[in-house]
């Protein structure tokens, strides 16, 4: 296998990007373990596939994320942004506005003047059958016993499941030991995203995410979404909030209507191209 990719990320959380429109591209989830290991392959949090939409009429593309553990997931806000990038740098369209099929469903991706993305990342999904998460009924804030330690967190899907556990400060967040407790728990039969979230004003969040599958990220698009809109639903924020993540900032709209869409609004970086042959 000889792939031509493209090495890129937003805000410190990296992707081997690939086009699957002009090269035959095979990714079993071995092939995936290899490109994102950062020892033997190229390394990368995730790896993107780009490829033709089921339904052209709807989408120019379908756009598939793959986690460093090989396991394909629904949704990377951060990667979203770097796919619009790619698809326009390397020609596959011009179009500012692309609409993409994704896992969850589809999105809208928004090429801004300054050559910063906007992402409509879906309206957030509160009730836990929508992560799936086991509980008897919806509500803003769950128990989890975790180790046997009680915790508080909210869950939503952001067409991937989050837990936010709101901390005093992200520093000190025990991010290395409850994210993977918190990942593997079994009332979240899918795994799950955990973001530790520290409310610092009504229009900034701090916050760090470990990822499922990949582990702590410099960067989350859809952890910072659902940490916006578990805050937002709480009353703690208003309808615009900056979030603060270690590879950089993200600044997230919703109103905090059931029926609207989270917008996000970041960069995105191409580092290098390549080919790699396995």
């Amino acid at each position: 296998m000889k792939l031509a990719f493209t090495k890129m990320h937003g805000l410190g959380n990296d992707f081997v990007v690939i086009d699957g429109v002009r090269q035959r591209v095979n990714l079993d989830p071995e092939a995936i373990r290899f490109l994102a290991d950062r020892h033997f392959g190229i390394g990368c949090d995730q790896v993107l596939l780009v490829e033709r939409p089921v339904d052209p009429s709807r989408a120019l593309f379908r756009y598939r994320i793959f986690n460093a553990d090989g396991g394909e997931v629904e949704q990377c806000g951060n990667g979203a942004r770097c796919f619009a990038v790619f698809v326009r740098e390397q020609g596959l369209t011009q179009a500012d506005t692309i609409p993409v099929e994704t896992l969850s469903g589809p999105i809208e991706l928004r090429v801004e003047a300054d050559g910063q993305v906007t992402v409509n990342m879906g309206r957030p999904r509160f009730h836990p059958d929508q992560l799936p998460f086991l509980a008897p009924t919806e509500v803003d804030e769950y128990p989890l016993e975790v180790d046997g330690e009680p915790l508080r967190i909210g869950a939503v899907s952001m067409g991937n499941p989050h837990a936010v556990l709101l901390v005093d400060a992200v520093a000190t967040a025990p991010v290395e030991r409850l994210g993977p407790a918190i990942e593997h728990h079994p009332r979240f039969p899918d795994r799950v995203n955990v973001g530790f979230a520290a409310v610092r004003a009504r229009d900034r969040i701090d916050l760090r995410v470990w990822e499922r599958g990949a582990g702590e990220t410099l960067a989350c698009g859809t952890g910072a979404c659902a940490a916006m809109a578990v805050a937002r639903r709480r009353g703690l924020v208003d309808t615009r909030v900056r979030v603060d993540l270690p590879g950089g900032s993200l600044v997230l709209s919703w109103s905090g209507e059931s029926d609207q869409p989270v917008w996000m609004t970041g960069p995105a970086t191409t580092v290098f191209h390549g080919r790699i042959e396995r």
